[in-house]
């Protein structure tokens, strides 16, 4: 049976039908309508002011490759100019050939890149490092509880090391989806309260930041990369296999193998949601060792980094046992040690942290 005409131009056959909607589309006018949308969602959103500086967060992903590309197009119209930060977590055998392809995208589109390192920024750790000092003990399998903390840091160092007035990343709405399940799954309420919208202000001196892929669907942005023929790394993180995250994925797909629409449904339902006041997270202050955004004495960053430095990665953040608060104390971080490779080794058991932010 030959393929339908294009619905929007009805010159060219059609090359795809729009996984939510049907629409059969040729792969220009698909491409269009995607960037058409994405440009609609970045403007009635307010996310991106003429004149702003944005930080494209990096990986080499399609996500992100796909984010770079839609924003590089519609920077004209926007007003805006883009900066790439790309981060290097440390991860032997994965990152290098990412950091190859961010490398490649820079050079094509004649974007400037500048790539920030967790060795660097965090005395020394590297993912790595950090699998190294939790091998064995339970906690391993929440790597990715670390990445993403250190990534969201070692992004806003990165941003503000290039002038950028705004950050931007890759999320699409698969990935919110997948967050808003974990966080019903932990009955996490503070971070389901904070979830909804399309980025943050910016309190506390941070960047705001913004999603301007959240509304569009894992597919779709596979389908944009395929007939813009984007070079993008897809090769999966080795830390990935561990995390929480691929529980709530799975449960995502057996959700919109009955509902198609779940994923978006979900990721409007945190936008809707309402906490009772006694529910609400108290408003976030600052770092007293770093004066970052924290809710707590220590931020997320420094809490891990104190953890790990003190042999206790499985305490750093939250509470321990008995209900003791964990975080370390709020003065200087313990010297790094010189080889974080032998640092000492964790207490026995795990936890059930999970990922606060994909790294992609």
């Amino acid at each position: 049976m030959p393929a339908p005409q294009c619905a929007s131009c009805h010159a060219a056959r059609a090359a795809l039908r729009r996984p939510r909607s049907g629409q059969a589309l040729c792969g220009a006018c698909f491409c269009a309508a995607f960037e058409a949308e994405v440009l609609h969602t970045v403007l009635a959103g307010r996310l991106l002011p003429p004149g702003a500086v944005v930080a494209v967060g990096a990986s080499g992903g399609k996500d992100s490759t796909v984010l770079a590309h839609v924003l590089r197009e519609l920077a004209p119209r926007l007003g805006v100019s883009l900066r790439l930060v790309a981060v290097d977590e440390g991860i032997g055998g994965y990152r290098d050939a990412a950091l190859a392809a961010v490398r490649r995208q820079a050079a094509r589109w004649d974007l400037p890149l500048t790539v920030v390192a967790y060795a660097d920024l965090f005395g020394g750790w590297t993912m790595d490092a950090v699998a190294r000092s939790t091998a064995g003990s339970g906690r391993s399998r929440a790597c990715c509880t670390f990445c993403g903390v250190l990534r969201r840091r070692a992004l806003e160092e990165g941003a503000r090391l290039v002038g950028a007035t705004h950050i931007v990343t890759g999320h699409n709405a698969d990935d919110m989806a997948e967050t808003v399940l974990m966080n019903f799954l932990r009955g996490d309420a503070g971070r389901l309260a904070r979830g909804g919208g399309l980025g943050s202000r910016g309190e506390g001196g941070a960047l705001p930041r913004c999603r301007p892929l959240q509304l569009a669907s894992q597919k779709e942005v596979v389908l944009y990369a395929h007939f813009r023929r984007l070079d993008y790394f897809s090769e999966e993180c080795v830390y990935a296999p561990e995390a929480f995250r691929g529980h709530a994925r799975h449960l995502l797909k057996l959700l919109e193998a009955a509902r198609p629409s779940a994923a978006l449904d979900l990721v409007h339902s945190a936008e809707r949601l309402a906490l009772a006041p006694a529910a609400r997270p108290p408003p976030p202050g600052a770092c007293s060792r770093c004066g970052a955004l924290a809710s707590r004495a220590l931020c997320q960053a420094c809490a891990l980094l104190d953890g790990l430095q003190r042999g206790r990665p499985r305490l750093a953040i939250g509470k321990g046992r008995g209900g003791r608060d964990e975080e370390g104390s709020s003065g200087p971080p313990p010297p790094p040690p010189s080889d974080p490779g032998s640092a000492p080794g964790p207490a026995a058991g795990g936890c059930g942290a999970t990922c606060k932010e994909r790294c992609e």
